[in-house]
């Protein structure tokens, strides 16, 4: 009987010192994926290109090329826009009428720190735009790791246009067949101009010499599908539909946009994006 116990004893000190080296395993492993440099090489391919619910470009196709790298919670991008037939639009004046152009390319830099379900992430952007004055953005944003994954992001303009822009978000993926997925997001924006070229138009006046702009934005609906091809390469087609959230964000004076950025149509955006990760 007493060696029946020294037995079990045994077993179970064993036992507990495997678990202990399998957590300890676990440990070292994703301390190694934290230590490795991780990133993706993209392209998209899109029936015009959408910013915040302004349009940015008008009848023409656009290619957007992009490259993440990663490292310990640091993340490098670069992001960019070819206009293949570029025209003017409300919201922008083209570098090129009529012609290609390779009217956009910017950086972004940020750090996210994860604190279990909740992820942090604070950067910097600069936007290279070739249609419109170059500026610079600062980032905030927050992220819980649940269904439909919420996420509330808080940007704001520290160079050529003042203002500060919050988004709302929302995503979650659905498995259709296999390693196939059903993606559905949804987002909503508040903008409010901080800067004398936020200024609204007035009636009174014939000009922009109105309050500044401010309120509800912009809303986007998405829905898509990652198909994986290889181990690390995925197709994704995608719908968007862009809406404006308040009267504002569409109002047109005396045939003149409300905001100096240009009115908010309606729009219906298709594409398709190639990722490959390593």
């Amino acid at each position: 009987m007493r060696s029946l116990r020294y037995l079990v004893v045994v077993l179970t000190l064993l036992f507990s010192f495997s678990l202990a080296l399998a957590e300890e395993a676990k440990k070292e492993e994703a301390k190694a994926e934290e230590d490795k440099v991780t990133g993706s090489v993209g392209l998209g391919v899109y029936s015009r290109y959408i910013f915040r619910g302004y349009e940015l470009s008008s009848g023409s196709v656009v290619i957007q090329p992009s490259v993440t790298v990663s490292y310990k919670g640091f993340s490098l991008n670069y992001w960019g826009n070819i206009d293949t037939n570029e025209r003017a639009t409300q919201s922008f004046v083209p570098d090129r009428p009529g012609r290609k152009s390779f009217n956009e390319s910017d950086l972004t830099l940020s750090y996210t720190y994860t604190i279990d379900k909740l992820s942090l992430t604070g950067g910097y952007i600069y936007y290279g735009t070739k249609y419109a004055d170059e500026t610079e953005e600062i980032f905030l944003s927050a992220s819980y790791d649940i269904i439909s994954k919420p996420t509330l992001t808080i940007y704001r303009d520290i160079s050529t246009y003042p203002g500060t822009y919050v988004n709302l978000s929302f995503s979650h993926s659905f498995e259709v067949y296999k390693d196939i997925t059903l993606d559905l997001a949804a987002s909503f924006g508040y903008f409010k101009g901080d800067d004398n070229y936020w200024r609204t138009y007035e009636s009174s006046t014939g000009d922009y010499t109105g309050k500044k702009y401010s309120g509800l934005h912009d809303g986007k609906l998405q829905a898509g599908l990652t198909i994986p091809i290889m181990k690390h390469l995925t197709v994704q087609p995608v719908v968007q539909y862009w809406f404006p959230l308040s009267s504002k964000a569409k109002r047109i004076v005396d045939g003149n946009p409300y905001n100096p950025n240009g009115h908010l149509d309606d729009t219906w955006v298709a594409g398709i994006n190639i990722t490959f990760s390593f």
